[in-house]
């Protein structure tokens, strides 16, 4: 689920009201970077780890124990979240590469991520994956640069399940959406999706991961192994369009905006869609490790 602020592309300005709030010490303006949360992120690292191969899991482990860096605990659930303390400690030119705008009436993907070998432009989350899977999978990369590479798979392929992490309405990927959540409490779109529902299934990253094991059948599991990143992320983006969305908030930031009342049957819709991109984050995940660290010779044949 990063500050858009920080987005040169958008270059779009922080909402009056969430500085109002920052100075009130409101936690209702969460980095767009910050997808899903902690607890959402680290559910999906447990999640895959039932999924991988004992081979998978061992070399993650090895990559793993040659990370010194302290900005997390250095276990595998600690170190899903590890992009996005990173990027708050100073690096916000990273921001971007957590998500990728598309537009909610206009969807172009050409135009919302561009690679280097297209001649520049944007970085978004589906091309960080790619080149970092490229890292985490050549044998000739360093130790330094594989671990790093493996933080960063692990994240952004959480990072591409939340839907506001694929879509955009002029409004911050949800986070100029004021919400009430009954009384004078409120937040933003971005922070429900990533953070509320989430902790609102269950708040135990390792019971949550548990418990959407138990519900993945292993023909669901197949399917959701299926596709590249750039159609997982357009399958966000639909999700976006069809369930988070839905409400039809008004497009952009207006700071004089009044929280805007979900209506009867969202809560119970957003439950259904966070758990089931909880569940294939999880699974897509593993598929991808158990690729990208697969032995050479596996590599070879294929």
């Amino acid at each position: 689920m990063s500050s858009r602020s920080s987005d040169t592309r958008a270059n779009r300005r922080t909402p009056v009201w969430c500085i109002g709030a920052a100075l009130l010490g409101l936690s209702i303006c969460p980095d767009r970077a910050h997808a899903w949360g902690m607890e959402g992120h680290e559910a999906i690292a447990a999640l895959a780890w039932k999924y991988m191969t004992p081979d998978t899991r061992a070399k993650v482990d090895a990559i793993l124990a040659t990370d010194h860096d302290t900005l997390t605990a250095p276990d595998l659930m600690s170190r899903a979240t590890w992009a996005d303390k990173w990027r708050a400690a100073g690096h916000p030119e990273t921001g971007p590469w957590h998500f990728i705008d598309l537009e909610i009436d206009h969807p172009d993907m050409a135009a919302a991520c561009q690679t280097p070998a297209q001649g520049g432009g944007q970085a978004c989350v589906t091309s960080q994956l790619e080149r970092f899977e490229h890292i985490l999978s050549n044998p000739a990369s360093t130790d330094t640069d594989r671990v790093l590479a493996l933080k960063y798979v692990i994240h952004f392929v959480g990072d591409m399940h939340q839907p506001l992490h694929a879509a955009d309405h002029d409004d911050r990927g949800g986070n100029c959406v004021r919400i009430s959540l009954g009384g004078p409490r409120t937040t933003n779109l971005h922070s429900y999706w990533d953070t509320a529902v989430v902790t609102e299934i269950d708040p135990d990253a390792r019971h949550l991961a548990d418990r959407l094991f138990d519900q993945i059948s292993v023909t669901q599991k197949d399917a959701w192994q299926a596709g590249t990143p750039t159609q997982w992320a357009m399958e966000s983006f639909g999700l976006a369009k069809t369930y988070v969305y839905d409400f039809n908030p008004p497009a952009g930031c207006d700071a004089n905006s009044a929280p805007l009342s979900l209506p009867a049957g969202y809560d119970a819709a957003a439950r259904t869609v966070v758990t089931e991109q909880l569940e294939k984050a999880g699974v897509r995940l593993a598929f991808v490790l158990n690729r990208d660290l697969a032995d050479a010779s596996v590599r070879a044949r294929r």
